[in-house]
């Protein structure tokens, strides 16, 4: 090749090895897609004795906030109860902090501490904090450019120390604000779950409200996804059920909506779970698959669009024998996989098919409760929810162990792990790491 050629070539290289780098970030909840799936290569299919190297390590505040990844900096909102919220970011190859902001917040609920998953996009950084407050932060500037409150803006009450068992709108959610910011073309969707509003979308720019839909149904935990009907996305929303003890009992509603205008288009309204966590997963031909935790297992919806442009939803299986208390399930070639693990049932990582059956648990051998995982390279890395990483071959004919070791220590590892540029990035209630895992 002569060095004309090689010169012309140059840019060429350039913007691919730019995408390349650019593909491997983790910079929302779930990571690029929101499917909880990488595209990294070249995964690390042997670990030493003691697991994959640990570069960095850095203190952080007790809570569930999984961080995001973009441009080489790490990002998390950590939280202090007594104070408030501190989105914090850091160098992904060193662990140096760089910068901070943070914000009056204070209050407390059960399993205390931070919730969400920051968005990147751009130049801007969006995160919702434990009492709803959500901030738009410029990642040059560290300054916030503008900020709201999702919860009392639309008639939630403050967090006053008062709890709303039952998703109970009129009182401040049990478990505190678990928003994880949808950024879909110039707006920023999330679920308000307050009685004057279900799901909210601002101009991601200046914080402008540009639709919101009425209340929904019963607060839970769940943050919207993007789901393609006959080629066109959906933000897919699901509420709690509720009732019982001499009030009337509320089912929890799977909901269509159209992302540009707010448009209610389709609803399924027979979902049963008091305490729903997981958002929707798109399991393709027009397929929702919504998961749930205290042994409430899973439905299956089909959406169709009618001759008249409208739509409808149908259930297609409904099992209680497969489900995740706190992440959506992932697929591949085909297959669901999940941590099955509630109050009573330890049935640990599931594989389930497209049509509901079960086809392994590996129930407490090993056991998996509330833990992580991450699609990459054909192979999982799953945290158990307390101190150990596996690395998974996914096989629906059995569970196939290709290594594990203990990494955290003090358990509780709840929140999402991100992967970026070949490091993977896993925290319990006081440290977060950030291990080699890819060549």
């Amino acid at each position: 090749m002569n060095l004309k050629c090689s010169v012309r070539l140059l840019p060429l290289m350039l913007l691919i090895f730019m995408t390349v780098v650019f593909a491997q970030d983790w910079p929302q909840y779930l990571g690029p897609n929101r499917n909880s799936t990488s595209p990294q290569k070249g995964i690390l299919r042997t670990w030493p004795e003691n697991g994959p190297e640990v570069l960095w390590t850095v203190e952080i505040g007790k809570g569930y906030g999984g961080p995001a990844v973009k441009d080489g900096k790490v990002y998390l909102l950590d939280r202090d109860d007594e104070v408030g919220d501190n989105l914090r970011c850091f160098d992904l190859t060193s662990g140096k902090e760089l910068w901070n902001f943070e914000y009056e917040a204070p209050g407390s609920v059960m399993f205390p501490g931070s919730r969400s998953v920051p968005t990147v996009d751009g130049k801007y950084i969006y995160s919702c904090g434990h009492n709803g407050d959500l901030y738009c932060v410029d990642i040059n500037t560290h300054k916030p450019v503008w900020n709201t409150n999702v919860w009392t803006d639309f008639g939630g009450k403050p967090n006053t120390g008062e709890r709303g068992f039952g998703g109970d709108p009129d009182k401040f959610p049990t478990w505190a604000i678990s928003q994880c910011p949808l950024v879909h073309n110039d707006l920023l969707i999330i679920a308000s779950q307050a009685p004057e509003a279900g799901v909210v979308a601002y101009n991601k720019l200046n914080g402008d409200v540009k639709w919101k839909t009425p209340s929904l149904g019963l607060t839970g935990y769940v943050s919207p996804a993007i789901v393609k009907i006959d080629g066109e996305d959906h933000v897919v929303m699901i509420t709690a059920s509720g009732g019982g003890r001499g009030r009337p009992v509320v089912p929890g509603k799977v909901v269509g909506i159209a992302p540009l205008t707010g448009d209610i288009l389709w609803e399924y309204a027979d979902w049963q779970c008091g305490i729903p966590v997981p958002s929707a997963v798109d399991a393709g031909e027009n397929r929702v698959l919504v998961i749930g935790g205290y042994e409430l297992g899973a439905v299956m919806i089909k959406v169709d669009k009618k001759a008249d442009g409208s739509y409808g939803a149908t259930e297609l299986f409904k099992t209680e024998e497969f489900g995740d208390q706190t992440k959506p399930a992932l697929i591949h070639d085909g297959y669901f996989y999940a941590q099955f693990g509630t109050n009573n049932t330890r049935d640990g990582l599931t594989c389930m098919n497209m049509d509901g059956e079960i086809l392994w648990k590996t129930k407490r051998d090993p056991d998996f409760n509330k833990g992580s995982m991450i699609l990459a390279d054909g192979l999982i890395l799953a945290t158990d929810g307390e101190k150990s990483l596996y690395l998974i071959e996914p096989d629906p004919s059995e569970f196939k162990l290709i290594a594990s070791a203990e990494l955290l220590e003090k358990g509780q590892n709840w929140a999402p792990i991100a992967l970026a540029e070949g490091k993977l990035l896993i925290r319990d209630q006081t440290q977060l790491k950030c291990l080699k895992v890819a060549q």
